[in-house]
C-alpha cells in the first residue's frame, strides 16, 4: 500500500498527459481554472493523511479512488492548458481568407519535404506562419533562407493535408506560383544557428560524393530532402528509414559521446549533465528544429533532468515527464504518427531492453570477450525491444510491416553510433574553417555506404514488407496485450534457462517453417497470383471492355493503376483475378466515362493511397474523399516517385487546367513511367498531333485513344522506336478503334501490337530478361510484326 500511494505524481502526470491528448479535440468547461484550483486543493487535504499515515494503513479502495482523482484533475489543468497552447500556436498562423492571391516574404521554418513532384516547407512570416506548397523543380532551401512567394491560399481537401498544417502551425497552404531566394536570412540567434548548421552541412560534403554526403545529413542532422527517392523507398523496405531522420537515438548518442568527452576534461558528474541539456538544446535547432527533433531533445532531456532528480530508475515518470514536454510544444504532436511511434519505442525499451540485454550478455559472454559483447547484447536487445514495440503501430497506421527490419537494423548496429559520432564531430570541427574534415568525411562517407548497402540488400527481398493490416484501436491494443503477455512468457522461459532462444529441436523447425513461408511469398503475389520476376516492372492493359485501364505492378511495393475504364465494375474484377487488393496510386488521366467511370467502383472496394488528377473531377474527388484517399492535382512537370518507378506528367500544361474546354481529350494527363532505364509513354487520350510531345526513346507506348487516327504518331515512332504498343479497346466498338492507317504505321515501324479486344489482358515485362510481350493466353504469335524480336 506504502508503494501505491508513492504513485500520486505519475497519477497527477498522467491525467495531464490525457488532457493535452485530447485538448486539440475537447474544448475545456467554462470555469475549468477555478474548479482546478478548488478540486486541486481538496485532494491534497484529502491525500496528506495518506502520505503521512498516523496510524492504520489505509484501505486499498480509498488510495485507489485518491489516485483516480488524482488522474481526473490533472486531465481537467492538460485540457486547460492544452487548449489554451492550441490557440496561442494558431494566432501564430497567417489569418488571411483561403483563395486570397498573396505576395509572402519569409524565412523557411524547417527542412523542406519532397515528395510525389511536390516541395513543402513551413515559412514564417511577420504576418504569421503558411505552408508552402511548390512544384518541383524547386532549387536547394536551407532552414532560415528568405524566400518570396506568389500563389494562392488554400485549405487542404482531405484529413492528411488538414493534419500536416495543425503539425507545422499553420492554418492554410499557400500553393505557389512562383518562388525564388531573396538572398536574405534569418538574424539574431536564430541566424547563428542557421550559420552553425550551413556550417556543418558544408563540412558533411567534405571527402565525399554527393549521395554520401546527402545521406551524411540526414544520418546526423535529419535533412533527408535531397536524398534520392529511391534510396529514401530502400531505407523505408529494409525497416532503416528512422536512420534518416533525427530521433531520439541521435541525442542519445550525442549524450554518450559529450559524456565521454567532458569526462575526460574532469567535469564532474552534474556539470556533465548541466552542460550537455546545453548542447542539446543547441542541436535541436541546428537540425532543423521540426517536430521529431524537438521530441528527441525533450526525450533526452527528460532522461538527464530524472538523473539530476534522483530518479534515474523511475522508467514509468520519465516516460510521462516526455509526453507532457513534448505535448506542452504543440498538444497536436499526440495524433503525429512519429510521435506515437517514438513513445511506443521508449516504451518497449523500458519494459524489455533490460531483460533482453541480460539474456543476450549471458549467452554472448561465453563466446566473445566482455569488451565486445556487452555493448553488443545492449545494442541487439534496444532494436529487438523498439521493433516489437512499435509493430502494432506500424500495422495500424501504415497497413504493413518490414520483417526486414530486425536483421537489417542488427546489421547495421555497429555502424551507426560510429556514423553518428563522426557526422557530429565533422559538424563541430566544420565551424573552424581552416581545420581540414576530408580525411574525416573520407570514413564517413565509406560507413554511409555500408549502410546503404544492407538497405538495398534487404529491400531487394520479396518479403520485405508483408502486408499486415490492423484496423480500429482495439485491434491495436488487442495485437499490444498478445505482445506483453507473449514477451512475459519467453522472458520467463529464458530466465528459467539462461538462454534466449527455445530449444535446439523447435528452432529448427521454426527455421524451417519460415524458410517455407518466404519461398511461398516470393513465388505467389496477394491471394496467390503470379508475382512479376524479380527486378522486373509488369505493365498490363486491363481487359474492360471499350475503354483504358493500365496496371503497373512494380517488383516492390504496391501496385499503380492509370485508368479505370468503363463504369460496371470490369476494372475491380480484373484487379482481384491478378491479386491486387490495394493501389499505390490511381491516375485519373480526364473526365471521360470510359477512362474514369471504374474507378469510382475501384475507389470503394479496393484501398487506394492516392488519387492524382488533372483537371477537376469534383464527383470522382468526392468519392476518394470519403475513401479516406489522398487527392493530389498535377500538371506538366509533375513527379512521382513509386519505389523503383518513377511517373512524370508530360501533359497537359498547368495554365490549361481551369476553364470550359472544347474537348477533354486534349487535356489528358500524359505519363512517361521510368523503371531500371526502361521507359513507357502512356497517353491517355491525349493525341500526339495535339501533344507534339517528345519523350525520347521508348519501349512501351499506350497508343492515344485507343488507336484512333494520329497525324502526330508517324513522328514518335520514328524517334522513340517503341518495341510494343499497348491499345485498350472493346470487342465491340461503333467508333472503328483502332483505325486501318494506326495498326499499318505501327506495323511499318515494327512495333508488336497488343490490343485487349483481340488478346484479352495484354501485358509487358520489362526487367532484366529485356522486353517481353504477353497476352491472355501467352505470347503473342511471332508472324505478328515486331513481336518475334522484342525480347534483348
Amino acid at each position: 500500500m506504502t508503494a501505491a500511494l508513492g504513485w500520486w505524481r505519475h497519477a497527477c502526470l498522467a491525467g495531464f498527459v490525457i488532457g493535452l491528448l485530447g485538448s486539440p479535440h475537447v474544448v475545456p468547461p467554462a470555469g475549468w481554472l477555478p474548479c482546478l484550483l478548488v478540486a486541486a486543493a481538496a485532494a491534497g487535504l484529502v491525500g496528506r493523511p495518506l502520505l503521512v499515515p498516523a496510524g492504520d494503513v489505509p484501505a486499498r479502495a480509498t488510495v485507489g479512488a485518491w489516485l483516480a482523482c488524482l488522474v481526473a484533475i490533472g486531465s481537467l489543468a492538460g485540457l486547460g492548458v492544452g487548449a489554451a497552447r492550441v490557440d496561442s500556436i494558431d494566432h501564430g498562423a497567417l489569418a488571411e481568407p483561403a483563395g486570397a492571391e498573396v505576395t509572402a516574404t519569409g524565412h523557411v521554418g524547417a527542412v523542406p519535404r519532397r515528395s510525389f513532384g511536390e516541395v513543402r516547407l513551413p515559412l514564417d512570416t511577420d504576418d504569421g506562419k503558411v505552408l508552402v506548397v511548390a512544384r518541383e523543380p524547386v532549387e536547394d532551401l536551407a532552414v532560415g533562407a528568405e524566400v518570396e512567394v506568389d500563389g494562392r491560399l488554400a485549405l487542404p481537401d482531405d484529413p492528411f493535408g488538414r493534419s500536416q498544417l495543425e503539425r507545422a502551425g499553420a492554418r492554410l497552404e499557400l500553393r505557389a506560383d512562383e518562388l525564388a531566394l531573396t538572398g536574405g536570412a534569418r538574424g539574431g540567434v536564430e541566424g547563428v544557428l542557421d550559420r552553425v548548421r550551413t556550417r556543418a552541412e558544408a563540412a558533411l560534403g567534405e571527402g565525399t560524393d554527393e549521395e554520401e554526403a546527402a545521406l551524411a545529413r540526414g544520418f546526423v542532422l535529419g535533412q533527408d530532402d535531397l536524398i534520392d527517392p529511391i534510396t529514401r523507398e530502400e531505407f523505408n523496405r529494409a525497416g532503416l528509414s528512422h536512420l534518416l531522420a533525427v530521433s531520439g537515438q541521435n541525442v542519445m548518442l550525442l549524450a554518450i559521446l559529450a559524456g565521454v568527452i567532458l569526462g575526460c576534461f574532469g567535469v564532474g558528474l552534474r556539470a556533465r549533465l548541466l552542460l550537455t541539456i546545453a548542447l542539446i538544446a543547441l542541436y535541436v535547432p541546428v537540425a532543423g528544429g521540426g517536430p521529431s527533433i524537438l521530441r528527441a531533445g525533450v526525450m533526452g532531456a527528460a532522461g538527464i533532468v530524472a538523473t539530476l532528480a534522483g530518479r534515474p530508475t523511475d522508467r514509468a515518470y520519465l516516460v510521462l515527464l516526455a509526453g507532457a514536454l513534448t505535448l506542452l510544444l504543440d498538444p497536436r504532436f499526440g495524433s503525429d504518427v512519429g510521435w506515437q511511434l517514438s513513445f511506443a519505442a521508449v516504451l518497449g525499451i523500458m519494459l524489455w531492453a533490460a531483460p533482453l540485454r541480460d539474456l543476450i550478455g549471458g549467452r554472448l559472454a561465453r563466446r566473445l570477450p566482455e569488451r565486445l559483447a556487452a555493448p553488443l547484447a545492449e545494442g541487439t536487445a534496444l532494436t529487438i525491444a523498439a521493433t516489437i514495440a512499435t509493430a502494432p503501430l506500424m500495422a495500424h497506421h501504415f497497413e504493413e510491416l518490414s520483417p526486414a527490419s530486425l536483421p537489417a537494423n542488427l546489421i547495421v548496429l555497429p555502424a551507426v553510433a560510429p556514423v553518428m559520432w563522426l557526422g557530429m564531430v565533422i559538424g563541430l570541427l566544420g565551424q573552424i574553417s581552416f581545420v581540414p574534415v576530408a580525411p574525416l568525411g573520407a570514413i564517413e562517407g565509406a560507413i554511409v555506404d555500408y549502410v546503404a548497402a544492407v538497405a538495398k540488400l534487404f529491400a531487394s527481398a520479396d518479403w520485405a514488407q508483408a502486408s499486415v493490416p490492423l484496423p480500429g484501436l482495439a485491434a491495436v491494443a488487442a495485437a499490444y496485450v498478445a505482445i506483453g503477455t507473449l514477451a512475459l512468457a519467453t522472458l520467463a522461459i529464458g530466465r528459467r534457462r539462461r538462454e534466449l532462444l527455445v530449444p535446439r529441436t523447435l528452432s529448427l523447425l521454426s527455421a524451417c517453417a519460415l524458410l517455407l513461408a518466404l519461398g511461398a511469398s516470393a513465388a505467389a503475389g496477394p491471394d496467390g497470383a503470379a508475382a512479376p520476376p524479380p527486378d522486373t516492372l509488369r505493365i498490363t492493359e486491363l481487359d474492360v471492355g471499350q475503354g483504358d485501364a493500365i496496371l503497373l505492378q512494380p517488383p516492390r511495393g504496391d501496385p499503380i493503376l492509370v485508368d479505370g475504364g468503363p463504369p460496371g465494375g470490369a476494372a475491380v474484377d480484373a484487379l482481384r483475378d491478378l491479386g491486387v487488393d490495394r493501389l499505390a496510386a490511381a491516375f485519373a488521366t480526364h473526365d471521360q466515362l470510359d477512362h474514369v467511370g471504374g474507378l469510382y467502383e475501384v475507389l470503394a472496394e479496393i484501398p487506394v493511397t492516392r488519387l492524382v488528377h488533372a483537371r477537376p473531377i469534383p464527383e470522382l474527388v468526392a468519392v476518394a474523399r470519403a475513401a479516406a484517399t489522398r487527392v493530389s492535382r498535377t500538371a506538366e512537370g509533375g513527379s512521382f516517385q513509386f519505389g523503383d518507378v518513377s511517373v512524370d506528367v508530360l501533359w497537359p500544361p498547368s495554365a490549361d487546367l481551369e476553364g470550359p474546354v472544347e474537348d477533354l481529350n486534349h487535356h489528358s494527363l500524359v505519363l512517361a513511367a521510368r523503371f531500371a532505364g526502361y521507359d513507357a509513354l502512356l497517353t491517355g487520350d491525349a493525341e500526339l498531333e495535339q501533344t507534339h510531345l517528345d519523350p525520347g526513346p521508348l519501349d512501351v507506348l499506350k497508343v492515344a485513344h485507343h488507336g484512333s487516327d494520329d497525324a502526330g504518331l508517324e513522328a514518335l515512332l520514328a524517334h522513340s522506336a517503341p518495341r510494343v504498343a499497348l491499345i485498350g479497346v472493346g470487342s465491340e466498338n461503333t467508333y472503328g478503334h483502332p483505325t486501318a492507317e494506326t495498326t499499318e504505321v505501327l506495323a511499318e515501324h515494327a512495333v508488336c501490337i497488343l490490343r485487349t479486344d483481340l488478346d484479352g489482358a495484354a501485358a509487358v515485362e520489362l526487367g532484366p530478361a529485356g522486353v517481353s510481350a504477353w497476352t491472355a493466353a501467352g505470347p503473342p504469335p511471332p508472324e505478328r510484326p515486331g513481336c518475334g524480336q522484342q525480347s534483348g
